[in-house]
């Protein structure tokens, strides 16, 4: 969709803009479309990265180690996915960029992710390699797709626009990742009242086969809301640098499409700064959001007050979300962006302190007041500072950053697990990653650089 037709769109549906939808964000078809990737992938998010995966990691597949060394090989396993998908990312969104096939890339790692989670029915105690494994390409088909999914977003939605419609995408992500994480739950904990085997005596098959199709159900949910995007959101159009590019290989334009990148940062300095701001705050949020059920499960917290609170989380999240989206328009995603980072820091105090299951539920609701909306605003912050004509490459860039900022908080958890055998102190760690993302993000100039970002548009046009 061109930027021209968005906003004879826009024009189009100006008597429904008042309605409730458009507050939210979601007053278009393909918007409502795009959003609910979030509600497919969340799933994944929820069940397999947050809380049911991690603690079954760790109790099944890691049985035959101590809690701590299973957790570190949990933390490993993190590491090793995000860093691939890192390295394949700006590679991928510069080809997306040439040959439009943004969809069909969002596709094929979307379907590497489905697939991994279903084969995680499979894996039963003792079986950390083939955990690990399914692991590491879960992480490489959830994040790969998110590559592309987010590079949709300025095409799909006006500059206006963006800011409430990336909070809706992870306000929708909340609904949805939490309803099917509560129903994992209900069968967790009560399988005899879904006709699961229960009681004493089970196998070991047995025990675990609730968890398995919690798996499963991710899955099936993932691929099955995945199909509204592919079906309402069109591929953007190609726009093409020069004639000089057309027909060439693909590899051989976006190799050099990075290295111009590269070359271009300096024009772009202000997106540049807030991929480093982002860099570095988000692998705050990454590591809490990552690590967090590993850790209670080390402290001893039990499965079922875990999930509860991952599940508390989802649905805190909803309203914040949406209200974080609201609070930008009023005082800006910039300094909105900072509400959030100094809440995460006294989150991470009080996570240092943290001893029983009470306290966990206490963080659980204050993450979910401020995840989505600081990780929301951050997509759509950067997104009004790239040219639209660069969205895949400049995501792909935003991938690699993303990914990176889950890498070093992972690391860090491993690192002092091996030296100290706690990841008690690690906890204290995060909040320097707030503070120094903090100095970064306030010396980013946003007007600046969408003046640099729209200036590129006009002058491709100009070209033309």
């Amino acid at each position: 969709m061109t930027t021209a037709s968005v906003e004879a769109a826009g024009t189009a549906d100006a008597p429904r803009a008042r309605g409730v939808l458009a507050k939210l964000g979601l007053h278009r078809p393909e918007l409502r479309a795009w959003a609910m990737y979030d509600w497919a992938n969340s799933a994944m998010v929820c069940v397999i990265a947050t809380a049911v995966f991690p603690i079954y990691f760790v109790r099944v597949a890691g049985a035959n180690l101590a809690p701590s060394a299973a957790t570190q090989s949990y933390a490993n396993a993190t590491t090793l996915g995000l860093v691939i998908i890192a390295i394949l990312s700006p590679i991928l969104g510069t080809v997306a960029d040439y040959v439009a096939i943004k969809k069909r890339l969002l596709g094929t790692f979307m379907g590497i992710g489905v697939a991994a989670v279903s084969c995680m029915y499979f894996i039963q105690r003792g079986d950390l390699l083939l955990a690990s494994v399914l692991f590491i390409l879960a992480n490489i088909g959830a994040n790969g797709s998110f590559v592309f999914y987010e590079a949709l977003l300025p095409h799909v939605a006006r500059e206006d626009e963006m800011d409430r419609v990336s909070t809706a995408g992870y306000a929708i992500g909340y609904i949805g990742g939490g309803l099917l994480l509560a129903l994992n739950l209900a069968w967790i904990l009560k399988p005899g009242a879904f006709g699961l085997p229960s009681g004493p005596g089970l196998t070991p098959e047995q025990e675990t086969l609730p968890s398995r199709l919690a798996f499963l159900s991710v899955a099936v949910w993932w691929l099955l809301f995945s199909i509204p995007l592919f079906r309402r959101v069109p591929e953007p159009p190609v726009r093409l640098e020069s004639d000089e590019e057309r027909g060439r290989n693909p590899t051989a334009v976006a190799l050099e499409r990075l290295r111009e990148t590269f070359r271009e940062l300096r024009g772009y300095r202000q997106a540049f700064l807030m991929l480093l701001a982002f860099l570095i705050y988000n692998d705050g949020i990454g590591t809490i959001i990552r690590m967090a059920t590993a850790y209670g499960t080390e402290l001893g917290i039990g499965q079922d007050k875990l999930i509860q609170a991952i599940v508390l989380v989802q649905f805190v999240g909803v309203p914040f979300a949406f209200l974080f989206g609201t609070l930008a328009g009023k005082i800006g995603a910039k300094r909105s962006i900072f509400l959030g980072l100094v809440a995460y820091t006294g989150i991470s105090v009080l996570g240092y302190y943290m001893r029983s299951a009470r306290d966990f539920l206490l963080l659980a609701v204050l993450v979910g007041m401020v995840q989505g909306g600081t990780q929301a605003l951050s997509r759509s912050l950067f997104a009004s500072m790239i040219p639209r004509h660069k969205s895949g490459e400049f995501f792909g860039f935003w991938g690699v950053f993303e990914k990176f900022a889950g890498i070093f908080g992972p690391l860090i958890f491993s690192a002092t697990l091996a030296v100290s055998g706690s990841s008690r102190n690690a906890i204290l760690s995060v909040i320097a990653f707030f503070a120094v993302g903090g100095v970064l993000l306030y010396m980013v100039n946003v007007e600046e650089g969408q003046r640099a970002a729209r200036a590129a548009e006009a002058a491709l046009v100009g070209d033309r």
